[in-house]
């Protein structure tokens, strides 16, 4: 298992848009990958659950990992959530 906390850089946070993107770069992975706010976890390739979460700009959220690719499953999704969602 892989953990990483990261804090959300862009202003309006995981709303629809960045939320799609981030499910996306979480289903390149095989592991079994989380996404985690205030306790509450949630599937991180689950636009709902990611979503349900209500995770606006300035958050620390906690992104976990948990299989043969966690590492680079991690670091991807907080590369990503580093970069404001901008590709």
């Amino acid at each position: 298992m892989f953990v990483k906390d990261v804090q959300v850089q862009n202003q309006v946070g995981l709303h629809a848009r960045p939320a799609t993107f981030f499910i996306q770069k979480a289903n390149e992975y095989k592991s079994s990958i989380w996404v985690e706010k205030d306790e509450r976890r949630v599937n991180a390739k689950s636009l709902l659950g990611v979503l349900s979460l209500g995770i606006v700009g300035g958050t620390t959220i906690r992104i976990i990992a948990d299989g043969a690719d966690e590492e680079q499953a991690v670091g991807g999704l907080v590369k990503l959530v580093e970069s404001g969602f901008t590709e």
